[in-house]
């Protein structure tokens, strides 16, 4: 397993010790299967399992920098009305009231953001940016910490499409 691989499977194991309800903290996440760039996990919740696809990026800057753990996900939750839900994370906080820029092959989504994390600004987006994902080849995200350092983060596409396959009927 190549490294890049094997931190992938590390940080969905991170995620789903900082991203989920305390109540959901007993269980460990369960890598379904790792497709190029991006890894199919679950989690068994409180309200029931999550499942969710996850990838970091192949390449951050500013590069002189620790970013921390970086990674994006798509998740599905157990009785939400959302299919799909994009979050970003990053090591350290934004500014305050700051947005975070997620372009996919030219194709430009507001993300709001929360401390370390950024969400889509318009939920109604959400599945747009799904088919997009989806079809595209390249995604980058960008934003500001909250010392004012602009950063990007660049992600392949390859292997969202077979990720998504492994957690359609996760339930």
């Amino acid at each position: 397993m190549n490294a890049k691989l094997f931190a992938a499977g590390l940080i969905g194991t991170f995620v789903a010790a900082t991203a989920f309800s305390s109540a959901a903290l007993a269980q460990s996440p369960t890598r379904i299967k790792q497709h190029n760039a991006w890894g199919a996990y679950s989690y068994a919740g409180g309200n029931g399992k999550v499942c969710y696809i996850l990838s970091i990026p192949t390449q951050k800057e500013p590069a002189d920098r620790d970013h921390g753990d970086v990674f994006f996900m798509l998740a599905k939750h157990p009785g939400q009305n959302v299919a799909l839900e994009p979050q970003f994370q990053v090591g350290y906080p934004f500014a305050d009231n700051s947005k975070v820029v997620l372009e996919i092959d030219g194709k430009a989504f507001n993300m709001f953001t929360e401390e370390n994390k950024a969400w889509m600004e318009n939920p109604a987006e959400e599945q747009t940016v799904v088919t997009t994902m989806r079809a595209g080849t390249k995604m980058m995200l960008t934003g500001e910490s909250r010392r004012g350092t602009k950063t990007q983060y660049y992600y392949s596409l390859s292997g969202v499409t077979k990720s998504l396959a492994e957690i359609q009927n996760c339930q």
